[in-house]
């Protein structure tokens, strides 16, 4: 019998509960991150995030594994390297310079990405309001970045941001291929197995740094471990798996509008971080999902 939540409509309850849920978790990982930065590096950080959530996930997928037809193999390594790895580094390693708050906010961009990928690359056909919607989601992006600190610096705070924007763009192509290209895999099998390779790489990283040293120093250094095993656990393993559910269950637009919401809660933690915020961020975020909400308004894609 198949899983009759991924033939649920995209505006059923239970799938506006689960894009809601999902944004807590995504909006509660920035803060995550920044807490594990205290004490590790952002590679550190990253590397940890990515093993520890696979080894969360390998004991439901472990009998499947070898069931998975070769020609999948390719888009599944793909897609944990886009979804998941590569964007873990890019993410600790911006919130070394820019707020979680900001990175929260960036994060929105996802689905102005999606739909572009989906356009150039899927050829589907983009209205009028879709159209517009890019347009006010980049300016909302670009005011972000060229606004972001009391002064403008190119070597820094833009190249940090533009990291960000560069996971949401790493996000897109991935959301496209698990919709075109995996969507017959069960949804558990493609969050754990898209992780096994980027896990051994990032584990057999991990032996080549000091983090063990880290483990003995000082500072809040379970705090940070904690801190990172929540955002593997939660805002990877756990996340993954339920967003590749809504992915199969409704649209690519409507799962990747997820990040509509991702900025409120991110803002609320950074908020009680003490994280200063000007009024620039208001403003791009206005931008940012008016954009947004104009590029998924049309559910067709």
């Amino acid at each position: 019998m198949g899983n009759p939540f991924e033939d649920i409509p995209e505006n059923s309850l239970l799938s506006w509960i689960t894009l809601i849920a999902l944004a807590a978790v995504w909006g509660s990982s920035f803060i995550l991150m920044k807490r594990g930065l205290d004490v590790f590096t952002p590679m550190q950080v990253a590397a940890m995030r990515i093993t520890i959530a696979c080894l969360c996930l390998l004991p439901f997928i472990w009998n499947k594994i070898s069931k998975i037809p070769v020609k999948y193999w390719k888009f599944l390594v793909l897609a944990g390297f886009l979804g998941s790895g590569i964007p873990a580094i890019l993410f600790t390693t911006a919130e070394t310079r820019i707020s979680s708050s900001l990175a929260g906010i960036l994060n929105s961009l996802t689905p102005v990405f999606t739909l572009i990928f989906a356009m150039l690359v899927f050829k589907t056909r983009v209205t009028g309001a879709q159209a517009t919607g890019i347009i006010i989601g980049f300016t909302g992006a670009v005011m972000l970045i060229i606004f972001n600190g009391k002064e403008l610096n190119l070597t820094s705070d833009i190249l940090y941001s533009a990291m960000v924007v560069l996971a949401t763009i790493l996000y897109a192509i991935n959301v496209n291929i698990i919709r075109n290209f995996l969507f017959e895999i069960e949804s558990i099998v493609i969050s754990g197995a898209a992780l096994i390779v980027p896990a051994i790489v990032y584990a057999s990283y991990l032996t080549t740094t000091d983090v063990v040293a880290r483990f003995q120093g000082v500072g809040p250094v379970l705090q940070s471990f904690l801190s990172i095993v929540a955002l593997a656990v939660f805002g990877t393993a756990l996340s993954i798996y339920f967003f590749n559910k809504l992915l199969k269950a409704t649209s690519v637009l409507f799962a990747a509008s997820t990040t509509y919401f991702i900025p409120v809660f991110a803002i609320l933690w950074g908020y009680a971080d003490s994280e200063a915020m000007g009024w620039h961020y208001l403003i791009g975020l206005i931008f940012i999902l008016a954009g947004t909400y104009l590029i998924t308004k049309n559910k067709g894609a």
